[in-house]
C-alpha cells in the first residue's frame, strides 16, 4: 500500500489492517498513551474544496502523531493558477513526507501519485471518499462486532460516498443495497464489479432496499459544487429520506450513519438524526483515528 486513492485499490487485508491500527490508536488516545511515530514528518494538505472534518481531523491527527500539517488552499498554490499537476507533485515531493488532497477530479489525485515520490491520500473527490468510509467501517465494526452477515443500505444520491461504500463494504464481506433514483445511481462500472464480487443491488425502491438492513446510511442530496442543481435535486430526491418508515423495515437495532454535514428535514429527519446521534458523531470522531492509521501506514 503506497497511497490511498480509492478503496477499490486496496485488498481486504489492507482495509482490516488499517481498521485494527485505528482501533489501537483510538484506545491509546483514550488512555493517554502517546506514540509520536511521525515526529519530524510533514503532511501537505491541499484543499480545492473546503472542509470542517477533513481539515481538523488530519491536522489534529498529525499533531497527535508528533508531526506537522501544512494547510494549502488552491489560492496559495500555483496549481490554482494553471501549473501542471505533474510539476506540483514533483516540487511538493521535495519538501513534504505526504500529501492529502481534497479536490474535484479523481484524475488529479491519481496524477499526484503518479508523478510524485511521496504517499498521496485522497481526502475527497467527486468520485470517491475513502477516508470517510474507513471511519464508517470502523464504527460499524465497533458497534456490531464484525462485518459477517451484515447488510448496509445507502439512501440517496449515488455520489462519491455511495461509490466508496460499495467498494469498502463489498471488500469486507458486507451485503450492499443502494436506493437511488435512476438518473442518480453510482458509477456503472463499480456496480458491475460489486454484482460480480459480492451481494449487491441498486434499485429506486427505498423500502425494498432498506428491508432488514443492519446499517442505514445517507448523505446530502446536493454535494459541494452542485449548489446550482439544488432545486432540481430536491425534487428528484423526494421520498429518498431516512425516516421512521425506513427504520421500520430495517432490522431491529439498525444503525444510522451520515458523513455530515446533515440537512435535517431533507435526507434525514431530525427525529432519526437525534435518535442515532451517538452513532453518527462516533463516526465523525473515527475520522481522526482512521486517518491517523492511514498516515502511519503510509508515512512511518
Amino acid at each position: 500500500m503506497k497511497h490511498l486513492l480509492k478503496l477499490g485499490d486496496l485488498e481486504n487485508a489492507d482495509i482490516i489492517g488499517i481498521l485494527n491500527l485505528a482501533d489501537q490508536l483510538k484506545y491509546e488516545r483514550k488512555h493517554g498513551i502517546e506514540h509520536p511515530v511521525l515526529k519530524g514528518k510533514t503532511l501537505g494538505m491541499i484543499f480545492q474544496k473546503s472542509s470542517t472534518r477533513t481539515r481538523v481531523s488530519f491536522e489534529v491527527g498529525m499533531a497527535q502523531l508528533g508531526g506537522s500539517a501544512l494547510f494549502l488552499s488552491s489560492r496559495d498554490l500555483q496549481i490554482g493558477r494553471g501549473e501542471p499537476v505533474q510539476d506540483t507533485a514533483r516540487v511538493l515531493s521535495c519538501y513534504l513526507d505526504g500529501i492529502m488532497i481534497r479536490t474535484f477530479a479523481q484524475q488529479e489525485v491519481e496524477d499526484l501519485a503518479r508523478y510524485g515520490s511521496i504517499p498521496v491520500i485522497n481526502g475527497l473527490t467527486d468520485y470517491a471518499h475513502p477516508c470517510q468510509v474507513l471511519a464508517d467501517l470502523m464504527t460499524i465494526r465497533e458497534r456490531k462486532g464484525s462485518f459477517k452477515g451484515l447488510k448496509l443500505c445507502f439512501v440517496g444520491d449515488g455520489n462519491n460516498m455511495a461509490n466508496s461504500l460499495i467498494a469498502g463494504c463489498v471488500k469486507v464481506g458486507m451485503a450492499v443495497r443502494i436506493a437511488s433514483p435512476k438518473d442518480y445511481q453510482p458509477d456503472a462500472a463499480l456496480m458491475r464489479w460489486a454484482a460480480e464480487n459480492g451481494d449487491f443491488d441498486c434499485q429506486p425502491d427505498v423500502l425494498g432496499m432498506a428491508q432488514d438492513a443492519d446499517v442505514i446510511y445517507t448523505d446530502v442530496w446536493a454535494s459541494m459544487g452542485q449548489e446550482d442543481e439544488a432545486a432540481k435535486r430536491r425534487a428528484a430526491f423526494q421520498g429518498y429520506q431516512v425516516n421512521d418508515a425506513v427504520m421500520a423495515v430495517a432490522r431491529p437495532g439498525a444503525m444510522v450513519l451520515h458523513c455530515l454535514p446533515a440537512h435535517r428535514g431533507e435526507e434525514i429527519t431530525n427525529e432519526v438524526m437525534e435518535a442515532h446521534a451517538d452513532e453518527i458523531f462516533e463516526e465523525a470522531e473515527n475520522r481522526l483515528h482512521a486517518q491517523k492509521a492511514v498516515m502511519v501506514k503510509l508515512m512511518k
